[in-house]
């Protein structure tokens, strides 16, 4: 049976990509994608050409991704202008594109490792070049995937590494690995599987399966707490309502009333998610941009009603939206995180740079508008892109990074390297992504969390809020569809890690010495 599913290796290819995705949350079924990984290792040790393996390789990662990233198809039920069907074919033509890296890798990966001695391996059995080859092209391809064409770094693969909410697993490598590296050891235990079932080296291979199985759950050494109270708070805005103009002012009353001091006089930190306002904050737009929020057409008074809801001695931080304006008339929107204390003034802001393709903005407007293409989020005009991260000076409230929404899914790219902050502010509005989506965000902040040495404080619109330290732990959530606060203390940052020194110079390092290591493995091979 095994032997005949291999005469189709195309579709198996296809099935092996499916049944990787099962790895992600929220099923996170990660067995199954190392035993994916594994059989499409053994599909490329079965073909001597490049060709083929790029072939194989592409349809694996359709797979993968159609599956992988279903949630986006629920975007297109909140788009009035385009028909829900449209999600559905959506998702497998950005994995057409997406497929492209995982080609890359399992290409690469055969070139690399070349074709093995039949007198030294069963015929079409993988050897270690082609395990070691194949976890090397695959941290170089995933990084690519989050960078050509502005990158989407959704779901990379060393995210099934990442244990419970109370035990982050082997995902507790990524200071000294990164995420991509993390994607690469997921790459080189399933490639390495192969290689150890196919030459019946059982005692290995069942060392790797208990060392695995007990991993998730080893728990971590707790974490301090900073001095920093903090209030964070999830609204439970759904998306159907979010951009609702009647229904502004109860979703402001409900965001404020959750957000009320309990203990007077305390220098509190509130975080609001993204979307948490709907007023123009600003001054100085033409007064009919302003008619149209709950302010009365006042940003005074809007900022002045934020301030008294949180009281004298906060700070609140909350998503918003800035306008452009040139010669009367709003030409641009950047959506951002404005900074307010309790007397209503406006103490910092930041502008998210790293914006959705098609949410945000539309790419060649030009051309694809006349088609009748439009964006998915609300709104004609196109959000332009603030400078990159930056950390705010808050004075008591501490030193504030900010990475809006799906900014936070960038390895790498979440910190300003010059002014390290203490924490990680990551508003966000996951009512677009079903019930798959927002898991699958937590896990990717955790992630982060985890490769920088620091805490995230993750605000939504309808879950998962959270709390996350520095190594990946959720001391705090709210889950989807619930209106509630969380009162702690902001976790303390840890010193910076090897990867907050090199970012992600770090996993293209142990891509080069894995791919080092086949060449020198072919190299035995061949002697």
């Amino acid at each position: 049976m095994m032997e005949s599913c291999f005469r189709r290796p195309r579709w198996l290819a296809l099935a092996l990509g499916l049944v990787s995705a099962l790895g992600f949350r929220p099923l996170a079924l990660w067995p199954l994608t190392l035993l994916a990984l594994a059989g499409l290792v053994v599909l490329l040790a079965r073909t001597g050409r490049v060709r083929e393996a790029l072939v194989l390789g592409w349809l694996f990662g359709w797979g993968h991704f159609t599956l992988g990233n279903s949630w986006i198809a629920t975007a297109f039920t909140y788009q009035a202008e385009m028909p829900a069907v449209l999600g559905w074919l959506a998702v497998p033509l950005l994995a057409l594109y997406l497929a492209v890296y995982p080609a890359l890798a399992a290409g690469a990966a055969r070139a690399l490792a070349g074709r093995g001695r039949p007198d030294a391996d069963e015929p079409g059995a993988p050897g270690w070049p082609l395990a070691l080859a194949f976890a090397g092209c695959w941290i170089v391809a995933e990084w690519l995937r989050a960078w050509v064409f502005t990158g989407y770094a959704w779901n990379p693969l060393g995210i099934v590494l990442l244990g419970g909410y109370a035990a982050p697993g082997l995902a507790s490598l990524a200071p000294w690995m990164g995420t991509y590296g993390l994607s690469g050891l997921v790459a080189l235990i399933a490639a390495g599987g192969a290689v150890l079932w196919t030459r019946r080296r059982i005692v290995p291979l069942a060392v790797t399966v208990g060392v695995l199985a007990i991993m998730p759950f080893l728990p971590t050494p707790p974490a301090r707490n900073s001095a920093l109270p903090m209030t964070l708070v999830q609204p439970d805005t759904r998306q159907d309502a979010l951009n609702d103009p009647k229904q502004y002012e109860a979703q402001f009353l409900r965001t404020a009333n959750l957000s009320r001091a309990i203990v007077p006089g305390q220098k509190r930190l509130v975080l609001w998610p993204e979307s948490g306002v709907p007023d123009y904050l600003r001054d100085g737009y033409p007064q009919g941009y302003y008619a149209a929020t709950t302010a009365a057409g006042d940003p005074a008074f809007a900022r002045a009603r934020i301030g008294h809801a949180i009281g004298p001695d906060s700070l609140l931080m909350t998503g918003a939206v800035d306008l452009e304006i040139a010669q009367g008339q709003a030409v641009g929107a950047r959506n951002v995180v404005t900074a307010l204390d309790g007397q209503g003034r406006i103490r910092a802001s930041y502008a998210k740079a790293h914006l959705v393709p098609y949410g945000e903005y539309l790419p060649m407007r030009g051309l694809l508008e006349p088609l009748g293409l439009s964006r998915l989020v609300a709104g004609a005009l196109d959000f332009w892109p603030g400078p990159g991260p930056r950390t705010l000076d808050l004075g008591a409230w501490g030193q504030a990074g900010i990475q809006i929404c799906y900014e936070i899914t960038f390895s790498g790219e979440v910190v300003d390297r010059g002014h390290r902050p203490g924490y990680i502010f990551n508003p966000s509005n996951d009512g677009w992504f079903g019930a798959w989506g927002p898991p699958q965000h937590l896990a990717q902040a955790r992630l982060r969390a985890i490769e920088e040495g620091l805490p995230v404080l993750r605000a939504t619109t309808t879950g998962i809020s959270a709390v996350i330290d520095a190594q990946g732990v959720v001391r705090h959530a709210i889950p989807q569809h619930t209106a509630q606060r969380i009162d702690a203390l902001v976790p303390a940052a840890l010193p910076p890690t090897l990867f907050a020194r090199w970012g992600n110079a770090l996993p293209l390092c142990w891509a080069g010495v894995l791919i080092a290591l086949a060449l020198v493995a072919r190299a035995r091979r061949r002697g």
